[in-house]
């Protein structure tokens, strides 16, 4: 019932730009932390960048400067902007949220499916 859904993806140059969405839908009584993972070919999963219910945030050193987390409460939507790509982005993106039900009240962890991310020139 509750689901992620991630666009945004695509092929870019380097230097380039990308702006990626995650849109959270389903019987949501609320949402906690927002986060993006990355998955590099032959790497585990890593965390790009998260913010909380108040608003603080977290960036991996490898994108500080260059990435931005932003959300959009009211359509329970975050955002990623990535601008001055290199190669080294190129991975799959991961939307995750932290989503309480009201019935039953329950909380977990719910992940997107993952859009892909290439940098090539």
């Amino acid at each position: 019932q509750v689901q992620l859904v991630e666009s945004g993806g695509g092929l870019v140059q380097p230097g380039g730009s990308l702006r990626l969405s995650c849109a959270a839908s389903g019987s949501i009584f609320s949402i906690g932390a927002m986060g993006w993972y990355r998955q590099r070919p032959g790497n585990e999963r890593e965390l790009v960048t998260a913010v909380t219910s108040d608003d603080r945030t977290d960036y991996a050193d490898s994108v500080k400067g260059r990435f931005t987390i932003a959300k959009d409460n009211a359509k329970k939507t975050v955002y990623l902007q990535m601008n001055s790509l290199t190669p080294e982005d190129t991975a799959v993106y991961f939307c995750n949220a932290e989503i309480t039900v009201r019935f039953p009240p329950s909380r977990k962890t719910y992940w997107g499916q993952g859009t892909q991310v290439t940098v090539s020139s």
